[in-house]
């Protein structure tokens, strides 16, 4: 590992104790964030696989039934069967948070009226593989929307971990490491630097000695 291109003293050597001592603790924090994000990551993945094959399943089902209702009905009597709806859907999308990770929120709200059939059409002219279908399309949108948001907060989330891998990966391999080697390298030096001190001091008591004797 190079060392850095650092003054060798004592003011210096001090600056790089204290810098190591924020880096391994900022390599601590950032390894437990991305641990926790991971384990997040982990439950929604779960979960964005479970409400998947649902929806496929569901989505299945209600194109089936659609099709059969197609098939006995005519193009127009289908149209003018589900052309007005009563029933609305309201969407309330929001801001939340994971792990300092900001993530997409939908509030799904269905508005209904009691006195109104869920079912904007007359029984008499339509077939039940429609009312099937209709029925099927009202429990799949709020898993739909559920869905959404689940993938996006996920994708979000997979970034925010390729991130935080990135600097954990950088402090751990490479600026803790070249801090080490350069306070390492200034404790040498100025270690070496104490030596020739002492050394010199020791000639020059040497010498006075010597001096004093031959008076």
């Amino acid at each position: 590992m190079a060392v850095m291109r650092v003054n060798p003293t004592r003011m210096e050597l001090t600056r790089l104790k204290n810098r190591l001592q924020v880096a391994v603790r900022g390599h601590k924090l950032l390894k437990d964030k991305r641990d926790e994000m991971m384990r997040r990551f982990i439950d929604l993945i779960k979960r964005n696989k479970e409400l998947r094959e649902r929806v496929e399943q569901k989505l299945t089902l209600a194109f089936k039934d659609f099709l059969m209702a197609r098939a006995v009905m005519s193009s127009e009597v289908l149209e003018e069967a589900i052309m007005f709806p009563t029933r609305r859907v309201e969407i309330k999308p929001s801001i939340g948070n994971i792990m300092g990770v900001t993530v997409p929120v939908i509030e799904y709200k269905e508005v209904t009226d009691r006195e109104l059939s869920p079912y904007p059409y007359s029984f008499a002219a339509t077939s039940a593989e429609l009312d099937g279908a209709i029925a099927a399309f009202s429990d799949i949108l709020p898993l739909m929307v559920e869905l959404a948001q689940i993938e996006k907060t996920c994708q979000m989330l997979a970034d925010e971990i390729e991130k935080t891998r990135r600097r954990v990966n950088a402090l751990e391999y490479v600026v803790i490491p070249q801090l080490k080697e350069t306070i390492r390298y200034i404790t040498m030096k100025l270690d070496e630097n104490e030596r020739g001190n002492r050394t010199r001091l020791m000639k020059v008591k040497d010498m006075l000695e010597k001096k004093d004797a031959t008076i």
